[in-house]
């Protein structure tokens, strides 16, 4: 099973600044298992120490926002595409 991943500039550093990543799992905590045993740091930049996805980050599987679609449970299949954005704040 191949997932495409695509990752954020303040990311990349993880990623030896590739764009795009391939993962493996049937989940997306899994996948982000695989992810750091060949990007070490990255999964601890999107998931806390407690196992849940960190705030001011967001994680699309197909352009669905996953945490109303299971959070880090959400089921995976061949050929998804993640995308995971920092959250954006500020104001006036």
């Amino acid at each position: 099973m191949s997932i495409e991943v695509r990752v954020p500039t303040i990311l990349r550093s993880h990623t030896n600044q590739e764009k795009i990543v391939k993962g493996e799992g049937d989940t997306l905590a899994k996948l982000f298992d695989d992810l750091d045993t060949r990007y070490s740091g990255l999964k601890g930049r999107v998931v806390t120490d407690e196992g849940a996805l960190h705030r001011f980050v967001n994680v699309y599987i197909n352009d669905e926002d996953v945490r109303f679609i299971g959070g880090l449970e959400a089921k995976l299949s061949d050929g998804d595409s993640i995308t995971i954005l920092p959250a954006v704040a500020g104001g006036m």
